[in-house]
């Protein structure tokens, strides 16, 4: 059995941090709701991110794309702000399509999306949220 520790999860943080293509999954209309606020937070940090939530629409006069596999090219790291169930369709996305990190935002974590993109070796991020780690950006 692997013991993870802090050092490993803060490893981990900055390792995502560092790269500069995302993809944020529930990306809504509603600027009170926590995707909108991450997807325009990267965004105005200088990261190329997209915005993916199924019902599509422009968020700040962006396309938002209705899923992963509709985006023009392979984001490096995936955010999800979406309730656990769908995280764990967005990891099978991710293993589908290559994508090798996922940062799942509080609330939207499960032991299995977890379980599974380790699994996979996927890099995961959970019970951290991209919001606190700005500063870091």
């Amino acid at each position: 059995m692997c013991v993870r520790t802090a050092v490993d999860h803060e490893d981990r943080v900055a390792q995502l941090i560092a790269l500069r293509s995302w993809a944020v999954v529930g990306v809504s209309q509603d600027a009170r709701k926590y995707g909108h606020r991450v997807f325009l937070a990267l965004h105005g940090s200088g990261y190329h991110v997209w915005a993916v939530n199924p019902k599509g629409g422009v968020v700040a006069g962006q396309r938002v794309y209705p899923s992963l596999a509709d985006l023009p090219e392979i984001p490096q790291v995936v955010a999800t702000v979406v309730p656990s169930p769908v995280t764990e369709q967005i990891v099978s996305a991710c293993i589908e399509l290559g994508i090798e990190h996922i940062w799942m935002q509080p609330g939207s974590e499960s032991a299995a999306a977890i379980a599974t993109a380790q699994a996979h070796g996927l890099t995961v991020v959970a019970q951290d949220c991209a919001m606190v780690r700005r500063k870091q950006w």
